[in-house]
């Protein structure tokens, strides 16, 4: 009982840091989240470009930062780079790497949904004068990204769960302050299973949120997971 006062009491002292670092990792997980979105569609689109050297380009690049672990992209970056002269600062290098991996992973899942879009209407799309943007646009990219919403999901997910070895590079996230936390009173079980519980919540919301979002904008014909 005397340990759980002591691991409350130092819980309450450090409250105000604990709720800082968690702010800081909702916020690099939206950041992240929504760059990596959004250079994914970028890169998917020039998937779609009819020049080979372009294709193998982006080929390689979703090769090589869905095969590089992320952690060994961060310190590349935040422990590397300096031997270069390049020194930048833990949010940035977390922002970087992890946008340049998150887009590499979205893009597979909108090309994995591409494959499972009816040709014909894109063909007639095309028959009626439509660009290859406003295809893209209006037609390929809404329904790409409606049927990649679970997948959009998990990554989601991940990338929340991911943003805890950001500590590792200094930047002073959620699981930062829970390890300050820990080191304070030695309650590691108590201080680990309160960082499980709270990740947990925000990873129930994220499926709550995205199966609403998916009922609501399901395409016809599709059945909702």
């Amino acid at each position: 009982m005397n340990s759980w006062l002591a691991f409350q009491s130092d819980l309450l002292e450090q409250m105000p840091l604990i709720v800082a670092g968690l702010i800081q990792t909702i916020e690099l997980t939206v950041i992240v989240s929504l760059s990596g979105l959004l250079l994914g569609i970028l890169v998917f689109y020039a998937s779609l470009n009819h020049n080979l050297l372009l294709r193998r380009f982006i080929r390689g690049y979703t090769t090589f930062f869905i095969g590089m672990p992320l952690i060994v992209l961060l310190f590349l970056m935040y422990y590397g780079l300096p031997q270069w002269g390049i020194k930048l600062s833990p949010f940035v290098v977390a922002v970087i790497g992890f946008t340049l991996n998150v887009a590499a992973y979205n893009n597979a899942y909108l090309t994995s949904a591409y494959s499972g879009l009816d040709k014909v209407e894109l063909e007639a799309a095309k028959a009626q004068g439509f660009s290859a943007y406003q295809i893209f646009s209006l037609i390929t990219l809404p329904q790409v990204l409606r049927l990649s919403v679970p997948a959009l999901t998990n990554q989601l997910i991940g990338n929340l769960k991911d943003s805890s070895v950001a500590f590792l590079i200094q930047y002073t996230e959620f699981f930062a302050r829970i390890q300050e936390l820990a080191a304070t009173n030695f309650q590691f079980f108590k201080a680990y299973l309160l960082a499980a519980l709270v990740y947990l919540a925000l990873v129930s919301l994220i499926v709550i949120a995205a199966r609403v979002f998916e009922r609501r904008y399901i395409i016809p014909g599709l059945k909702a997971h």
